[in-house]
């Protein structure tokens, strides 16, 4: 007698396990996280920006956006990317990179602001090129570390790191940008000393380094040749604020004044009297920590670090995440480009830095500037995105 097939019941079909399936997917691809401090940080830095340019003519606020939706695209691009093809482009990234860094200085196109010839100018619009060579200064530099696989002890390449550095460092100080330059020197710092180099190579450098800034100090023959008239008088104004009253000592003061009558919770927005009133020079650029310290006071300025660690402390767990020594060593890069450029610019307003010019980062105005932090995190989402299956079961 024949038998019948069997037929199995259908599996019973769970919604939750399924929304569940699909919220893993999205965690694995999207940090998530990472993308809602970066929101955060990004519509606090556009509030201040707009209450500090309302009344300007000089700053334009809808370039400021523009800047960020550029910024945006790019990160989705390099987001897509799948960053382990850049390991093998060290030669192409350091050629556009030089190229990116020497472009101020050509005759053409080279543009100068402010005393220091850094931006160039294509169809009426300025841009600056040392902002995306950052980045490829990172990817280039951790593709280079990488190599070594977390124990850089081979001198030669030590000294080849270090020449790449020299010639970033010597022609950002030809245009001069100090405050570029040293931003350059902390983004190989870091990873140089998260990718296992020697630390007495380390030590050595940073000790001719600090010889470098206490020449530059205290011996003007050494300040005359490397420093232009105005970063000699910032300087100065860093050890006795009661130099040039008129000029970088008012800036500091002004700056100190703004944070200072912010208070607890702040004269509220569009309230600062300092940038508004002109008493405040640079208010959306290298001052808009004063403004936002001004009008949303105490409480804004913890909540503007606590979006800052947020987005750090993130980076630093896909660091940790990631899938290979190279990956780590690009957040490394960003990390420190971003701890430093905070530390200096807030420090610097409270005098407790010298006024180097350095942006603050999704704060300061500057479309250059938001496109380059964009596309940090675009790298940062990408490292993030194509973890092996292993660890990203483990997200």
């Amino acid at each position: 007698m024949p038998i019948a097939p069997r037929i199995e019941a259908p599996k019973s079909y769970s919604p939750g396990s399924s929304t569940l399936a699909i919220v893993k997917r999205i965690f694995s691809v999207a940090n998530i996280p990472l993308l809602i401090f970066l929101s955060m940080l990004t519509a606090l830095g556009l509030l201040i920006v707009y209450s500090a340019t309302r009344d300007s003519i000089d700053f334009s606020f809808n370039r400021q956006v523009l800047g960020v939706c550029l910024g945006v695209v790019l990160m989705i691009g390099l987001w897509r990317l799948d960053y382990h093809r850049l390991a093998g482009w060290v030669i192409p990234l350091l050629v556009l990179d030089f190229i990116l860094i020497l472009s101020p200085l050509l005759p053409v196109i080279g543009y100068e602001a402010n005393g220091a010839r850094s931006w160039i100018m294509i169809f009426d619009q300025q841009f600056q090129p040392a902002e995306p060579a950052k980045i490829v200064t990172i990817v280039a530099m951790a593709a280079i570390v990488s190599r070594f696989q977390g124990k850089l002890t081979s001198g030669k390449e030590y000294l080849k790191c270090m020449a790449i550095l020299l010639f970033l460092l010597v022609a950002l100080m030809l245009q001069p940008d100090l405050g570029t330059g040293l931003v350059f020197f902390a983004i190989v710092f870091s990873i140089l000393l998260t990718g296992g180099t020697n630390w007495k190579w380390l030590s050595i450098t940073f000790v001719v380094i600090a010889t470098i800034v206490l020449l530059i100090l205290f011996v003007e023959p050494v300040a005359d040749l490397l420093l232009a008239d105005h970063q000699k008088k910032r300087l100065l104004v860093f050890m006795d604020e009661n130099l040039d009253p008129t000029g970088a000592g008012y800036h500091l003061k002004q700056a100190k004044i703004a944070i200072g009558s912010g208070g607890l919770f702040g004269k509220g927005l569009y309230n600062a009297t300092q940038s508004t009133l002109g008493f405040l020079p640079e208010a959306p650029t290298d001052f808009i920590f004063c403004v936002l310290a001004e009008e949303l006071g105490f409480v804004g300025c913890i909540t503007l670090l606590a979006l800052y660690a947020l987005v750090i402390g993130t980076s630093f767990v896909v660091a940790i995440r990631s899938d290979d020594i190279f990956g780590s060593l690009i957040i490394m890069g960003c990390v420190g480009m971003w701890i430093f450029q905070i530390l200096v610019n807030i420090g610097m307003t409270c005098g407790l830095m010298p006024i180097t010019g350095i942006p603050l980062p999704f704060m300061s105005y500057g479309s250059s500037f938001m496109v380059s932090n964009f596309m940090a995190i675009g790298i940062i989402l990408s490292i993030w995105a194509h973890r092996s299956p292993t660890k990203r079961r483990g997200a």
